[in-house]
């Protein structure tokens, strides 16, 4: 496939200097550059790795499954401390 490309000075004169070096032509190095930097992958692929970590027991006062009565409950609670604290 044809296609133009706009590299640099700097890169052009690298690519010419190897197929010299290697008596390749200069087509022949850069899709063998290409073909290489397309193999290596773009970003680390590091496995994330997540430590568990205990959060305790649920507050046996809390019905969890109910969550948005718990939500409600809770949010009721800090209300009135936080209106007793005004006091």
């Amino acid at each position: 496939m044809r296609t133009t490309l706009t590299i640099d000075d700097a890169l052009d004169r690298q690519l010419k200097d190897i197929a010299r070096q290697t008596d390749k032509s200069y087509k022949q190095v850069i899709n063998e550059t290409l073909r290489k930097g397309l193999a290596v992958p773009a970003y680390p692929t590091k496995k994330y790795k997540l430590k568990p970590s205990s959060l305790g027991e649920p507050d046996p006062r809390y019905d969890l499954s109910k969550s948005l009565q718990l939500a409600d409950q809770i949010e009721d609670e800090e209300l009135v401390l936080k209106l007793n604290l005004r006091k």
